[in-house]
């Protein structure tokens, strides 16, 4: 395959031994062995069994490679069970396509088209760059614990705060220093900048969180970026026009049009023992005036014992008790003490209102998880560094704007109209002018398209697993569309 492409061999033992630019794993591309043969053939014949090995070699490694860059290594539904995004060849042969990129005139370019198309992609690529070089350069000291360090302080740590600032560009390394054991305003901006990154409250402080925050070793935040970029490899197809992406693990929801963010809202998503799944589902209709039904889960664990506590519950909440067919229950004829979730034989059920715990509008994308984008009446939460609140749905701020986005239609339902139906707390389901995917995503980490790099905290715990696969071992699982002999 490879006999007259060795120009391609070559470009190919520079691509895997650079895979690590990628946050992947040159070894698992043969790469050592690769270069061992081809520094060798080009210095002396090869037997028939030294060409047969480097050809193999070859062959496998841009298999693999080529898939890895495609779908990623890691498969994420072994480890997420509610995954659905699809992984396809698209009816392409993968032995056609491999072989065509062996004897392409443009090698590089043919790889370059198998990485994912997400702009976050190159901006992580670069982010991990920047962190492999300020490990290089020595990372950043540890800062000792202490009080709280606060502006105008003087403390013997403050000249080990500058260095760590400095390290990662949160404070100039040319910033003029009067005194280095003085907490300027300098440093004060430079810790708001450093807690912006971090998902922190930007007080301005150095308290335990953002000392720890500043002690995480750089090798962690490297790793921390090959984890994310690997996840951008996962969902690197069918990327739509138009799309809303929720960032689980950054509290934000975007809504993309022609490739440009046209809303952007903090949101709010489920506490870390009722985490918001990670899938993707087409939006089809919003409600203006949503009721809000008891999912099994939360009638178990928070209505029946409130109810049973204080049988007035139900009333503070404007919640209705209705049998399965609709009718409406006095919840004074039924004995509470006696009821159990299992085999609950009513339905909970809130009125519409400013009182609902979906708010004035929901955004519904039928799923077997019941989890949508809705408004909420805790609007004070969004001001939350930390917003993992949520029993699983979504809570995003400004929906009557994202509805208008949605809708396009500013004869029927431009913003005054929506605000006007609204008015009414009258229940209606309005279709949208075409489906719109969602995808419910999970990121530790960010890049903004002027550099700056943006750490989360993994909130869900779900980092490790990915890590652990990105330098374990591979395992290849063929896509559903695979031809018959690649799947055995």
């Amino acid at each position: 395959a490879w006999t007259s492409h060795m120009d391609n061999a070559r470009a190919l033992s520079s691509r895997i031994l650079a895979s690590h630019q990628e946050g992947l794993v040159p070894a698992d591309y043969h790469a050592a062995a690769i270069q061992h043969l081809l520094a060798e053939s080009a210095g002396t014949p090869q037997s028939d069994s030294q060409q047969v090995d480097l050809d193999i070699m070859l062959s496998e490694a841009l298999a693999r490679y080529a898939y890895h860059l495609r779908f990623g290594k890691v498969n994420p539904e072994r480890l997420d069970a509610d995954w659905n995004l699809q992984r396809s060849f698209k009816g392409q042969d993968p032995l056609v396509e491999i072989q065509g990129v062996i004897d392409s005139k443009a090698f590089d370019a043919q790889l370059d088209a198998r990485i994912s198309q997400l702009q976050v992609y190159p901006r992580l690529r670069d982010a991990l760059a920047k962190y492999v070089a300020i490990n290089a350069a020595g990372g950043w000291p540890t800062i000792p614990a202490g009080p709280t360090l606060k502006p105008g302080m003087r403390d013997e740590r403050l000249p080990l705060v500058r260095q760590r600032l400095q390290a990662t560009g949160d404070l100039a390394v040319t910033t003029t220093v009067d005194d280095p054991l003085d907490f300027d305003a300098a440093v004060r901006d430079a810790v708001v900048h450093f807690q912006a990154r971090h998902g922190l409250d930007t007080d301005g402080f150095i308290g335990k969180g953002t000392l720890a925050a500043m002690n995480i070793p750089v090798e962690a935040r490297i790793n921390q970026i090959r984890v994310n970029l690997e996840r951008a490899r996962w969902v690197s197809q069918d990327i739509p026009e138009t799309f809303i992406i929720v960032d689980i693990a950054g509290f934000n929801a975007r809504l993309f049009r022609d490739g440009e963010v046209i809303w952007n809202e903090p949101a709010q998503v489920g506490k870390p023992y009722r985490s918001t799944p990670v899938f993707r589902e087409d939006m089809t209709y919003l409600e203006l005036n949503p009721t809000w039904t008891s999912p099994p889960t939360i009638l178990a664990k928070d209505i029946l014992p409130k109810v049973k506590k204080d049988p007035a519950y139900l009333q503070a909440k404007h919640m209705q008790v209705l049998t399965q067919d609709g009718k409406v229950v006095d919840p004074k004829t039924i004995d509470w003490s006696s009821m159990s979730a299992s085999g609950f034989p009513y339905i909970i059920r809130q009125t519409p209102g400013p009182h609902n715990a979906l708010g004035r509008v929901k955004f519904m994308f039928p799923n077997p998880h019941f989890v949508y984008l809705h408004d909420t009446p805790h609007q004070e939460l969004f001001s939350r560094s930390s917003r993992a609140f949520s029993s699983g749905c979504i809570r995003i701020n400004n929906p009557y704007r994202l509805a208008e986005l949605l809708l396009q239609d500013e004869d029927n339902w431009s913003r005054g109209k929506i605000e006007a139906a609204i008015d009414t707390v009258q229940q209606q389901r309005v279709s949208l002018p075409g489906p719109v995917p969602v995808l419910l995503l999970y990121w530790t980490v960010n890049a903004g398209a002027d550099g700056t790099v943006y750490f989360k905290d993994d909130i869900y715990q779900r980092d490790t697993k990915v890590l652990a696969g990105l330098d374990g071992e591979f395992k290849f699982d063929a896509p559903a569309d695979a031809p018959v002999w690649l799947k055995d």
